[in-house]
């Protein structure tokens, strides 16, 4: 049994954590951390837990570093800017650490500054961090002692690219135009558990929006996935618009390109089954079928869809997610499961839920 520690673990990625590491045959969570809920059990806050696990978090003081130091593991479900505080200290003594934030995604640092509006605490260290997304990096992953977890949307966005990229590097030509077109839909869960008005009931239900139209913070982890991540030869303009739907959990990404000639002459929905074949976590939708949120809820499942159309020169493809599972928690368990050389499926293996 390896130990954990869940640092942060009053959101909804924190009690995520606790759900699926309960279940893990080889980990044990010894330390749940939490300033404002410390003394209280967990499954008090969320009833669900009630039966599955009885941690009580903790706030250990000036004593908090050294009892995560003690452990094999620890996953920070904290606000951006809290682990990269300490991270140094933990991967020192040999912990290894695994940021649920924004703090280990971006290696640029002109990025994050700009973006999450805080200087980066440790930017030696960041250049050591491995981006934790083990269809792309599993090697890496698997000598790791930092991992930043992947944001949600990137996470659809980089795997739903995946194959055009490597196809178009593979043949040194371009099979898509420059131009790339993300339009991504997410439950009210992805804003996370704080009391804020827009996230209210009556604010949210029955309406539909866009938000942060002028640009987003995980544009340039989507940038950064396609141009070094998947080493792409050529260079893309992508334009990102993310929409808050009325629904908890869940997440669709519609991704549109123009095929080139050479992009046309490919039959893209075989370039997509031969490049996830081997994923347990990946699924290719049969051509003429398409993914709704539903058929992924509460799993580490993320299912495509491909849709060409050689008249019209256009390549759509559709992804979709569990925000909180593949697009949080459950990768995170995912990418702890390579680091610690277990089966990747391991407390992970379970069909979505439906209804």
């Amino acid at each position: 049994m390896i130990s954990a520690a869940i640092v942060g673990g009053t959101g909804y990625t924190g009690i995520e954590l606790i759900r699926l590491l309960s279940a893990h045959p080889e980990v044990s969570i010894d330390l749940l951390t939490s300033r404002s809920e410390a003394g209280t059990r967990a499954d008090e806050i969320f009833p669900s837990l009630r039966g599955v696990s009885d941690i009580v978090f903790s706030d250990l003081g000036d004593n908090t570093l050294a009892a995560l130091q003690k452990c094999d593991v620890v996953f920070f479900a904290t606000p951006h800017g809290v682990a990269m505080k300490q991270a140094e200290a933990l991967t020192q003594a040999g912990v290894k650490v695994i940021d649920l934030a924004a703090d280990f995604r971006l290696q640029s640092l002109n990025d994050f500054e700009h973006w999450y509006k805080q200087s980066h605490a440790c930017p030696e260290l960041l250049k050591t961090a491995v981006y934790g997304l083990p269809e792309i990096n599993r090697d890496k992953l698997a000598n790791a002692l930092l991992v930043g977890n992947p944001g949600c949307y990137p996470t659809t966005a980089i795997l739903g690219l995946k194959p055009i990229i490597e196809a178009q590097n593979k043949q040194a030509e371009r099979l898509i135009e420059s131009r790339i077109v993300i339009d991504a839909k997410s439950g009210v869960s992805g804003a996370g558990r704080q009391a804020s008005l827009a996230l209210n009931y009556a604010e949210t239900t029955d309406s539909f929006k866009a938000y942060s139209v002028e640009g987003h913070r995980h544009l340039p982890e989507i940038e950064q996935g396609v141009a070094q991540l998947l080493d792409s030869q050529f260079s893309h303009r992508i334009r990102f618009l993310p929409h808050l739907v009325p629904m908890i959990r869940g997440m669709l990404s519609s991704i549109h390109m123009e095929l080139t000639d050479a992009g046309a002459a490919i039959d893209w929905q075989q370039a997509f089954e031969s490049s996830y074949a081997s994923e347990l976590f990946v699924d290719v939708m049969p051509k003429g079928l398409y993914p709704d949120t539903r058929s992924v809820r509460a799993s580490n499942r993320l299912r495509i869809a491909v849709h060409q159309d050689n008249e019209r020169a256009e390549l759509t493809v559709i992804v979709v997610q569990d925000n909180l599972v593949k697009g949080a928690a459950g990768q995170a368990v995912q990418n702890m499961n390579v680091m610690f050389g277990f089966d990747e499926s391991m407390g992970l293996n379970f069909a979505p839920i439906v209804p």
